[in-house]
């Protein structure tokens, strides 16, 4: 994605099956589930960049010490400055020494040293970017089994309302950030269960324990299932969560819908839960066919003495999997992913060859960024098909005619489409002054260009994953492409126009910042049909006190004006730079939804193209979004 975006974060949990004795003996490496940890947060790298979390709880640890620990960093490469600190304590320690060392001695010297293990990548779509931002989050109580520490990849649409519901319960919780609010709800689920367990076992019951016994006993039955039954019943937006409680108990679950994506590994050393499935197979080193997707609506919970469930907590609903995951968020060394995204590229070919004429002797073919490469791929290998069909059907035809020549036959063959590196991210150069005209000085340096790769007259096709604001294109990539002089460029995306706002992970909750709807603006003012834009506010603004059920897409009627080829050219207009000396022409193609559809039939999740929202809650923030637009408030529609 050649604009910047916050966006889905990363999970990694890790439950030791074995004692660290065992590891110490069997690999001599005591520190063997920490190291996978660290390999599962690296794995993931690109889902975070703002900050990173760990949280551990060490089993059997004596009275009076911390059983639950948690460190959390935002500074740079903060991944690599938490397990470099976590193992800090054992720096000089020769393989031997690890191997005779004791345990007891091994959690003392590395206090992050334990059997479930939770880890955290953080990329910010809300709040703070300091490392009191990041997860884990933690609620401490002087009871081990009531200590919570809780990680996700999640929004809520309804943070607000749950926060007041806390509220109506007694709680008196700070700050009401979506994630405050789900560990808070949970929390105070977890206690209720304590509760519940209580009466049940405690005195006057059947059981008639008291003290130490009934404590155990409470630990020992804490369900999983009818915690998150109790605190998600009124969640409303995406999530993958991951927890672990102080008694040793650790659970993952997902949203009933799937919008947010878990993956489970479980053997006999070890129990596994991560956002991508290639980190969990190259950090355990196992087929990818052992690995299961956490399903929708489900938890995964594994008891401190080992027994591991899965069981539904959410009531069954239809499936909606963020089909953005697949193109472009989540790593593409997913044989699933790299093949879904090649498709996506395969079914623009026929319609980039029509605007090239049918030709592409006068064309190069590149992609900007590397998350396009994968779908750039898929357009390279079927326009080469169609044309060697053409060729064949030409050859047959000059066969027939008694035409063909060895000259003849030799050209038709030899049409290649000529694929170049035309563009090099600069990693290295960040932009970081302020001041609009020298930032738009240095963001026009971002890419490096390879001169010569295209001729005077050539059309330069250009591959993106997505197109989101267009800001990188209009002030960077274009103006830098355009230095190599070509007639035109068109600029291919992998993804249909995003025309609504996301609410489930992505911050893209603006919009007034999406380049399509500004294209939209731009038609309705071109054609004087500005009234639909009043007549839209009229409808947001009726239903803006309605139940959430109850509200319906209104900002459809706009784009409704329009066809796609319309919008594209008007934002092919748009990310034209207005300053330049250039005079080529820019045109844009988008994916269309049904090519989406049969590149990824099991990620159905398009609501920011479709504006089909997958909970109720996403239809409020769509209106307040246009409300927002329409009176000029920048603020998040959540």
């Amino acid at each position: 994605m050649s604009d910047a975006l916050t966006h889905e974060c990363g999970l990694a949990l890790v439950r030791l099956r074995k004692p660290i004795s065992w590891f110490q003996e069997r690999y001599g490496d005591p520190t063997w589930g920490l190291r996978k940890l660290y390999l599962l947060m690296e794995k993931q790298h690109n889902r975070g960049q703002d900050g990173a979390g760990m949280a551990c709880v060490r089993f059997d640890t004596p009275p009076g010490e911390a059983f639950l620990e948690r460190e959390r960093c935002a500074k740079r490469n903060p991944i690599e400055r938490l397990f470099d600190d976590a193992l800090a304590p054992l720096r000089g320690f020769t393989d031997a020494a690890l191997r005779t060392i004791s345990e007891r001695d091994l959690k003392r010297r590395v206090p992050l040293l334990g059997e479930v293990l939770l880890g955290h990548l953080r990329y910010g779509t809300f709040g703070g970017r300091s490392a009191a931002a990041c997860h884990p989050f933690v609620r401490r109580s002087i009871i081990a089994s009531r200590n919570l520490a809780l990680a996700g990849n999640f929004n809520l649409t309804n943070s607000q309302e749950l926060f007041q519901l806390l509220l109506e319960y007694g709680l008196a919780p700070v700050g009401d950030s979506d994630t405050g609010v789900v560990l808070e709800k949970i929390g105070y689920a977890l206690d209720a269960e304590h509760d519940h367990l209580i009466a049940t076992m405690g005195p006057g019951s059947f059981a008639q324990l008291e003290g130490r016994s009934l404590a155990q006993e409470v630990s020992a039955h804490i369900d999983f299932g009818r915690i998150l039954r109790r605190a998600a019943e009124r969640f409303d937006g995406g999530f993958v969560l991951g927890g672990l409680v102080g008694n040793g108990d650790a659970f993952a679950c997902r949203d009933g819908a799937g919008i947010r994506p878990a993956f489970t590994l479980i053997t006999d050393e070890v129990v596994a839960v991560a956002s991508e499935r290639p980190a969990l197979a190259a950090v355990f080193d196992v087929d990818v066919r052992a690995i299961e997707p956490l399903e929708p609506g489900h938890v995964l919970s594994v008891k401190r003495d080992g027994a591991i469930r899965v069981e539904r907590f959410m009531p069954a609903r239809p499936i909606r999997q963020c089909s953005f995951e697949r193109i472009y968020f989540s790593r593409g060394n997913d044989h699933e992913i790299y093949e879904e995204r090649k498709s996506l590229g395969r079914s623009l070919a026929p319609r980039i060859l029509d605007r090239l004429g049918g030709s592409v002797e006068k064309a190069v073919f590149s992609f900007i960024p590397n998350t396009a490469e994968s779908a750039y791929l898929g357009i390279l290998q079927e326009t080469e098909r169609i044309l060697r069909d053409r060729g064949a059907e030409e050859v047959c035809r000059l066969v027939k005619e008694g035409r063909a020549t060895p000259d003849r036959i030799r050209a038709l063959m030899d049409v290649r489409v000529r694929a170049e590196k035309v563009a090099h991210k600069d990693q290295r150069l960040r932009t970081f002054i302020t001041h609009d005209a020298a930032r738009r000085d240095l963001v026009s340096h971002v890419y490096d260009i390879t001169r010569g790769t295209v001729r005077p007259g050539d059309t330069l096709v250009v591959v993106d994953d997505s197109i989101v604001r267009g800001t990188t294109l209009r002030e960077s990539i274009i103006t830098i492409l355009a230095k190599l002089d070509p007639a035109r460029i068109i600029v291919v995306s992998s993804a249909p126009p995003i025309l609504y706002p996301d609410c489930y992970g992505i911050d893209m909750s603006q919009l007034g910042r999406f380049i399509a709807f500004e294209a939209a603006v731009n038609l309705l003012r071109q054609r004087g049909d500005e009234a639909l834009l009043q007549e839209v506010e009229a409808l947001c603004t009726a239903q803006d006190s309605l139940p959430v059920e109850a509200m319906k897409n209104h900002v459809r009627l706009i784009y409704d004006r329009f066809s796609q080829d319309e919008l594209s050219t008007e934002i092919g207009r748009i990310i034209h730079p207005e300053t330049m000396a250039w005079k080529g022409e820019v045109e844009v193609v988008y994916q269309t939804v049904e090519g989406l559809r049969r590149a990824m039939p099991e990620h159905s999740g398009d609501w920011y193209f479709t504006g089909d929202y997958p909970t109720p809650g996403g239809y409020r923030v769509l209106n307040r979004a246009f409300l927002n637009w329409r009176r000029h408030a920048d603020t998040r529609a959540y």
